[in-house]
């Protein structure tokens, strides 16, 4: 469905949305999915990780196999005063180093942590959670050389839209975050400039997120998302806005036993518009489940987690067999800490049929 170009929110309500998602109080229960780092510093810190991985595919026009850097990544940290605290951070793995985190943060209260800068946007669990602790290699599943998935390219995968379409990861502007009721529900609200990191502002408009995050019991999580995304319309000429929704659900934690993370998501693809400048509706899902088993006897590896992940898309609900799914088994090796050894395939098959795969290996170290 087309939202033609909308009359810009007011004022107000966006700086109150923004300031809501950006500035978020990291709540204990949400931990993983605050900024980085995870909660307000007591002092200045200084720290680090290298993740190096080995990917290969069985797409023919690839070249074989290669080892990359994929992320190398210095950060810092300081606290101003009592209720000011500040962090960037660097990736340094490609040719130019690039900005991921960037930011400080006014803890007001409990309630309200308010931040100015450059962080994920308020949406989507598994974009919330950190590359240090993410259950699968890649989170889009990507399979090198694979098929063109509708306006998002690659395969059709539940990250590949979140991050695609501009409804999650990182962009700059302000962010309002904080729990209450007992730290039983958490709530995060962020109104970004749309185009993504370290990048200049494409147009007048605002791109806004918001996600309410509810803890039922001890080790569960519901959360709820709304994204809504400002973009040049290439067709009409005009700013126009798409609008995202999620729900999630997550059970466990990273510390050890089972641990699930689920999700839906439902929007509109604005990276594929018709003749006359309408987005086409996307509807994607995805489970990921694991089982860390610790290791007894001061071996080497403290524990064994296997994984599996299911995750389908459909990129455009009025064509036919465009869309496909993604299987993921996999194993992560823990050492001490958060030091660890990952492995999984990325079995993609369309729903035009040709399946192919990709093999990701990765090593993650930090200091």
């Amino acid at each position: 469905m087309h939202r033609t170009p909308l009359a810009r929110p007011c004022a107000a309500p966006a700086v109150a949305l923004t300031l809501l998602a950006a500035l978020s109080l990291p709540p204990a229960h949400a931990a993983a999915q605050a900024v980085e780092p995870r909660a307000p510093v007591e002092r200045t810190e200084l720290g680090g990780r290298v993740h190096v991985q080995y990917n290969t595919s069985s797409v023919n026009a690839e070249n074989g196999s290669e080892f990359f850097v994929r992320r190398a990544r210095i950060w810092a940290a300081t606290r101003v005063n009592d209720w000011i605290d500040g962090a960037v951070l660097v990736d340094i793995s490609g040719s130019v180093a690039s900005a991921r985190y960037a930011f400080v943060r006014m803890s007001l209260s409990p309630a309200a942590r308010l931040s100015f800068g450059q962080f994920k946007r308020a949406f989507d669990n598994f974009e919330l959670t950190s590359s240090a602790d993410i259950l699968v290699v890649e989170r889009d599943g990507d399979v090198a050389g694979a098929f063109d998935c509708a306006g998002v390219g690659g395969v059709c995968s539940y990250s590949r839209f979140s991050e695609r379409l501009l409804f999650s990861s990182l962009d700059v502007g302000v962010l309002l975050q904080g729990e209450v009721a007992d730290g039983k529900v958490g709530y995060l609200i962020t109104a970004t400039n749309g185009p993504g990191p370290n990048t200049r502002e494409e147009n007048d408009a605002k791109s806004y997120s918001g996600r309410l995050e509810w803890l039922p019991a001890p080790g569960v999580k519901v959360g709820a998302n709304l994204g809504i995304h400002d973009y040049p319309n290439a067709v009409t000429g005009h700013d126009a806005y798409a609008p995202a929704t999620a729900v999630d659900l997550e059970i466990g934690d990273f510390a050890g036993g089972f641990h699930l993370q689920a999700g839906v998501m439902k929007g509109e693809n604005w990276r594929n518009l018709d003749a006359d400048g309408r987005e086409s509706d996307f509807l994607t899902w995805q489970g990921i489940v694991t089982y860390r088993f610790p290791v007894d006897g001061g071996h080497r590896v403290h524990a064994v987690e296997p994984v599996g992940r299911v995750s389908w898309a459909d990129p455009d609900e009025g064509a036919a067999g465009d869309g496909g799914m993604i299987f993921t088994p996999g194993v992560i090796l823990h050492f001490n800490g958060r030091n660890k050894v990952a492995a999984n395939v990325d079995v993609w098959r369309p729903q035009g049929g040709g399946t192919v795969w990709g093999l990701k290996a990765q090593t993650y170290v930090y200091f």
